[in-house]
């Protein structure tokens, strides 16, 4: 690749295809990439060029960093078949690993259901941020766990094998071990894990069991938004079960047969039963008259045989208390 011989030694040239790697981090990769597309480049897609940056490795980790917002062209985010035109400058924010500051995951909420030598279940409360990205640099769960967790391809999130939004309470799993991860990702994959969610929705919906069979991928509008209008959709699948007819909302159980971004949230927006509170899908009002300020979308139970010892874990989180009471709120407000 054109430029890639001045890499990791922080040289850049005026013009041309200058390459510059900025603020390394110790033992992980760069804080920050930043190269000007050369003539060789121009026409290439934006996830393969990066992907050949021997500070990224690959193209899967380039994708990663592009999914996560942290790659921009000429300051602007851009998709990964985006086309590179020459003189374009290309930057990458790779978070630090966790372990890079002690002091910044000190202070995070967060309460542990199961730990044992090869992996742990957190519990996450709301407001709680995965890992770092833009705007949220410290205070993660990923770097409060920094010394306990292990694993993955990104030195920036050891350990985590899938995520929560931040807004989103409950479980999830985390790895201590490489081996660990990959077997648990490999449960996620073949299906293996019960993820189940507990929701309250805007509206009834009128049956009582379903499958919501939709792909999902970036809304061709709204780069925030995950839904069915999109240039580059993947098979997202949600199963429901009406638990509580509250009308004019319902709580619902969930679960994953997919685990696509925002996958709850965008698949019951797109049937019209936003989650109650939630600001980004529509659910706002319907959470307002219950004293909501977030989501109600909570993680309340991980099921799966324990890749290490064969051991069947199943473990389960109840309400948090802002949303049992938005719950009983709306149970109070049930028709005679």
């Amino acid at each position: 690749m054109a430029g890639a011989a001045g890499a990791g030694r922080g040289a850049a040239r005026a013009g041309g295809s200058a390459v510059a790697a900025l603020n390394p981090a110790a033992g992980g990769p760069p804080a920050s990439l930043v190269w000007v597309a050369s003539g060789a480049q121009a026409g290439a897609r934006l996830d393969v060029a990066l992907g050949e940056r021997p500070e990224v490795g690959s193209r899967a980790a380039a994708q990663r960093l592009i999914e996560a917002g942290l790659v921009t062209v000429d300051g602007a985010p851009r998709q990964k078949r985006h086309r590179l035109v020459a003189g374009e400058q290309i930057e990458a924010r790779t978070p630090a690993s966790p372990a890079a500051d002690e002091q910044a995951g000190e202070g995070v909420p967060y309460d542990v259901a199961h730990e044992d030598e090869h992996l742990l279940v957190v519990d996450k409360p709301a407001g709680v941020v995965m890992h770092p990205a833009p705007g949220h640099p410290t205070g993660t769960l990923a770097q409060a766990l920094a010394g306990r967790a292990r694993g993955g391809p990104d030195t920036w999130r050891p350990g985590i094998v899938h995520r929560l939004d931040r807004d989103t309470s409950g479980l999830l799993v985390v790895a201590k071990s490489e081996r660990v991860h990959r077997a648990l990702q490999g449960l996620i994959r073949s299906r293996e894990m019960r993820r189940q969610y507990l929701a309250l929705v805007a509206g009834v919906p009128t049956a009582r069991t379903g499958t919501i069979d939709a792909p999902l991928g970036r809304d061709r509008h709204q780069r925030t938004v995950m839904s069915t209008s999109s240039d580059r959709p993947r098979a997202a699948r949600t199963h429901f079960r009406l638990l509580e007819a509250l009308a004019p909302v319902a709580l619902l159980e969930l679960h994953l047969e997919t685990g696509r971004t925002h996958q709850v949230r965008a698949h019951l927006a797109a049937i019209g039963h936003p989650v109650c509170g939630d600001r980004l899908y529509g659910g706002v009002a319907a959470g307002a008259p219950l004293g909501l300020g977030r989501q109600f979308l909570h993680s309340s139970r991980l099921a799966f045989r324990h890749p290490a010892t064969g051991a069947a874990i199943d473990i389960e989180s109840s309400l948090p208390a802002e949303l049992a009471s938005a719950l009983n709120a709306a149970r109070g407000r049930r028709p005679a």
